[in-house]
């Protein structure tokens, strides 16, 4: 194992970024794959089946579905018709990019598809979800939009120190 560096960090090479691409879908379907799966025969063969746990359950696998698509859209990679790889596609190993929050939703569904065995109460986690995307979307957009907005409006002056602000300039000269 190589000694941790200090400073910048090293960047990963393409062909690197596809492989741990693969390794990382693979993780996340076989974890949302065997969660339902699992949830599903419980449900089905110990307890009482109720238009609750239906509807969330197909809510429940429309979120993974979905996100696990969007994941194997982003990470993509694309070749050449000679078969050299072109662009890796993005990295969803990156910190703090968007495929964190979409495998950060996986794990949330697929926690509360098994919390949800034992009340349907549980079925309530799943209100996180949107939760997290408005407090996101209030601190990198409507925020800054706001104060930005708010810097630009300058306060006008009354005549008085419209007055005094002329003197002090005519006595800077």
């Amino acid at each position: 194992m190589a000694p941790p560096q200090k400073g910048k960090q090293g960047t990963k090479g393409a062909k690197q970024i596809v492989e741990e691409n693969k390794t990382a879908l693979a993780f996340y379907r076989n974890m949302a794959v065997c969660c339902a799966a699992f949830a599903f025969v419980l449900n089905f063969l110990v307890f009482d089946i109720t238009k609750v746990t239906i509807f969330m359950s197909f809510v429940s696998l429309v979120v993974l579905g979905g996100s696990y698509q969007f994941m194997v859209f982003m990470s993509r990679p694309k070749y050449s018709e000679t078969g050299a790889l072109v662009d890796a596609g993005n990295d969803l190993n990156m910190e703090g990019g968007i495929a964190e929050n979409v495998k950060d939703l996986i794990i949330l569904t697929s926690g509360t598809l098994l919390l949800a065995l034992i009340s349907n109460y549980f079925w309530l986690v799943l209100l996180l979800a949107p939760i997290r995307a408005g407090w996101m979307l209030w601190g990198s957009v409507i925020k800054p939009w706001l104060s930005q907005r708010n810097a630009n409006e300058e306060p006008e002056l009354d005549e008085k120190k419209q007055r005094k602000m002329e003197r002090k300039m005519r006595r800077m000269r």
